[in-house]
């Protein structure tokens, strides 16, 4: 029985050991756990692996728009020097699913696999929560695996709407003009984070213009966290969390760098750079100036606080900067 850490000998010691497939069933899972996961193997630079994710309970109770959008995004087209392919299914066919399995395969051939309590979230794998897992029969559960997998679909369906139920936002997030008053008025906890340095303008070479440099994606950006805003814990520490923004686009973040000083898009730190030259009418890769800013009408950027793992943000442009 797997008890305390189950982090490392589910999720990385077998690959040590020539496994290059995981396979995974899990009753409840997001796309925040798979982001994270991937960047751990990223950082690690592990033996490349397979990924594929059936969630389970999507027959029951479906699954939420942001969860949904950002498996999409996941789906089949992030890769890295760790991780040759990631799929996720839903099971779209009764029963539903309860259970949590992780399975390694060599090859096409079943060699390690656990079940147990923990689904693939990260409250489940880096977080306090206390969890049990148990080494099973391979075999045994490639075959569960596999009958499960004939009642999903892929998350990219093209039908996938009339076979799961893709429930609305967050309640909170059904109005958005009340959202915006809820912030105004104090009773959503949100912050404002300047995209300007002490000294008032747009840094040449960090910000949002970190990736102009040498040999660098010039669109890599990142979002300063003063000390402290950084000091209240506002943002999730060692965890990957979906934003939405107020223009309907869906990013996934961490709060990195030392004392978690920096809002990156840590799958790609260029999408973080895309998203706001777009949104400023600039061309990818150019640089970004406090002009370009005030012409937009806007120095920052407010994020909402929803839950532990979805967060609003809003960078709408103000009537004109300074006025009331």
């Amino acid at each position: 029985m797997i008890t305390g850490d189950i982090t490392k000998p589910i999720l990385f010691d077998p690959i040590a050991c020539g496994a290059d497939k995981l396979l995974i069933l899990s009753s409840y899972a997001t796309p925040n756990m798979s982001s994270w996961y991937m960047k751990q193997l990223q950082e690690r630079k592990t033996a490349p692996i397979d990924i594929s994710v059936i969630v389970g309970m999507t027959a029951y109770d479906g699954i939420s728009i942001p969860a949904h959008n950002g498996f999409l995004s996941l789906h089949n087209t992030y890769t890295s020097k760790s991780v040759r392919s990631f799929s996720c299914n839903y099971i779209s066919d009764n029963p539903p699913e309860h259970s949590n399995l992780y399975i390694w395969l060599k090859g096409e051939h079943p060699e390690l696999a656990f079940v147990g309590s923990a689904d693939f979230t990260q409250n489940a794998f880096i977080s306090s929560r206390r969890e049990i897992m148990q080494e099973c029969s391979p075999s045994e559960a490639y075959d569960y695996y596999q009958e499960a997998e004939s009642r999903s679909c892929y998350c990219n369906h093209s039908e996938i709407d009339d076979m799961i139920i893709i429930r609305n936002n967050h309640p909170i997030l059904d109005n958005e003009a009340e959202l915006i008053g809820s912030i105004s008025c104090g009773t959503v906890k949100s912050v404002s984070l300047s995209l300007l340095t002490n000294k008032g303008i747009v840094a040449g070479t960090s910000g949002l213009n970190w990736g102009q440099r040498d040999k660098r994606n010039r669109n890599e950006a990142y979002i300063r966290i003063p000390i402290q805003i950084a000091r209240q814990d506002f943002f999730p520490t060692d965890r990957h969390f979906t934003v939405l923004t107020d223009d309907g686009h869906q990013l996934i973040l961490r709060a990195e760098q030392q004392n978690n000083k920096a809002l990156t898009t840590p799958m790609n730190n260029s999408l973080l750079g895309e998203y706001f030259r777009n949104r400023l009418n600039l061309p990818n890769g150019h640089p970004v100036t406090k002009q370009d800013l005030e012409r937009y009408g806007r120095t920052d950027v407010v994020f909402a606080k929803i839950d532990e793992e979805l967060y609003y943000m809003d960078f709408s442009p103000k009537k004109a900067l300074g006025d009331s």
